[in-house]
């Protein structure tokens, strides 16, 4: 059952890349884009990283993706100026990448199948628990560091951005 998931998910990313690449219209590449950064979260799911599939909806599909979208609105880019002359190049690739995937194939098929491995049956606690506790003991100073840089970051480029605003106002 898990590989029917595998498969739907990588799929449905395998087209959705194709889509961002291919698409004209930046808005639609973009959407395309977050069809894509939800379906590699799903596929952290079946891998049972859930807290990197919050984290990849939430910084991603959240954060960069309008950061992304922002810019494209603001810079207006037209489709002639997008776009240069990477057929060539795309279909050496794309031989490529077919060309491994197919010896991954044949190579998982004629490999000797791995031993099975007894499952323990105490209960281990999840990934996000351990992340957070090894996050809230262990690595707690460097923790705080980070959060105090991106805050004094945050605060530098508000000032910035108020004295950028205050010159074009005179």
């Amino acid at each position: 059952m898990d590989h029917i998931f595998f498969f739907y998910f990588a799929g449905v990313i395998a087209v959705t890349s194709l889509l961002v690449v291919a698409l004209r219209n930046p808005v639609y590449s973009a959407l395309a884009l977050l069809i894509m950064f939800f379906h590699v979260a799903g596929l952290y799911v079946t891998l049972h990283a859930e807290f990197l599939a919050a984290v990849q909806i939430v910084v991603y599909a959240g954060a960069i993706l309008v950061l992304y979208l922002f810019v494209v609105m603001l810079l207006n880019v037209k489709t002639e100026e997008r776009y240069h002359d990477q057929l060539p190049v795309a279909g050496l690739l794309g031989v490529m990448l077919s060309t491994e995937v197919i010896l991954l194939l044949i190579q998982s098929r004629t490999a000797a199948p791995a031993s099975a491995v007894p499952v323990d049956t105490v209960i281990a606690p999840g990934n996000t628990e351990l992340i957070g506790e090894v996050l809230y003991s262990t690595y707690l100073f460097p923790f705080e560091v980070a959060s105090l840089l991106l805050l004094v970051a945050m605060i530098g480029a508000i000032i910035l951005a108020k004295k950028d605003i205050g010159e074009g106002a005179q």
